[in-house]
């Protein structure tokens, strides 16, 4: 089952979609509002046949446009971890997002005038589908809602200003998140999925989650002993190796390039940068 939210004249509204085609739910305006219904909404969407619209028309938001949470990972893909000349970490990395930063699967990204390092990172997130605290790997698997693709556009010389990440991690309309979300069972959890970011069609990352250090459903466990997860929060995985500020040279986001993010069987991103 994939969920997207579409926006509309009078607001966005969530749709199932079928292959090629959307059909939109009546009364609900985006995936995690639907999700906070935790004991029915796969009936719902199933039973879903109101106004079908053609998924290439369609105006795509944020999957989840307004989440509770928006937690992150950093350095949780080996190949990531090893190329930044870092230590293999005991426990995850984990930063916060405010929903301002996130934008749709087409839309722009913004690059602000204050930063002249804009990197690309490629992400596997997911939403979670209901509220779990203190929860076991097993529960916090069955908490996963589905999955879907984000890259973390991360401003380097905000983010490296201090120890601390949050001030080069959430630029507001940096950060596009999409096209749908897709349930566990389609893509097997994503436990072995490809992941690669293209900038102007050139590949600049290309990994496999099973590369992550710390699995979704882990990070769920671990999140939950300190804080309780509820529907709609969107929880973002980490990046692999092959981010501009590792490269030699370094190689930062311009005005007008165009970044492709896509991850097998839950889609793509397709996002023009604009100063």
């Amino acid at each position: 089952m994939k969920l997207a939210t579409v926006r509309g004249d009078n607001g966005p509204r969530v749709g199932r979609v079928d292959g090629d085609r959307i059909a939109l739910l009546a009364g609900t305006s985006d995936v995690g509002r639907l999700l906070v219904d935790e004991g029915s909404w796969r009936e719902r969407v199933a039973e879903a046949d109101g106004t079908v619209i053609a998924f290439e028309d369609a105006d795509l938001a944020p999957v989840v446009i307004d989440p509770p949470k928006i937690i992150c990972l950093g350095l949780n893909y080996r190949s990531h971890i090893l190329e930044m000349g870092r230590e293999l970490p005991q426990y995850p990395t984990l930063f916060p997002k405010y929903s301002r930063s996130l934008i749709g699967p087409r839309d722009n990204i913004m690059l602000p005038s204050v930063s002249d390092q804009v990197d690309w990172e490629a992400e596997l997130a997911f939403v979670i589908g209901e509220s779990v605290r203190d929860v076991t790997v097993d529960g916090a698997r069955r908490a996963i809602a589905g999955y879907t693709v984000l890259n973390d556009v991360s401003m380097r010389d905000w983010q490296w200003r201090t120890t601390e990440w949050l001030q080069g991690k959430t630029f507001e309309r940096s950060t596009p998140v999409g096209p749908y979300l897709v349930t566990p069972d389609e893509v097997g959890d994503a436990d072995d999925l490809l992941l690669k970011c293209l900038v102007d069609g050139e590949v600049m990352q290309e990994g496999r989650t099973s590369d992550l250090l710390f699995k979704p459903a882990e990070v769920v466990s671990y999140i939950s002993q300190f804080i309780t997860l509820e529907p709609g929060d969107l929880i973002s995985t980490g990046t692999p190796g092959g981010v501009g500020a590792a490269r030699d040279p370094q190689l930062f986001l311009k005005p007008g390039q165009v970044v492709t993010t896509s991850i097998e069987g839950l889609g793509d991103l397709v996002n023009t940068c604009v100063g």
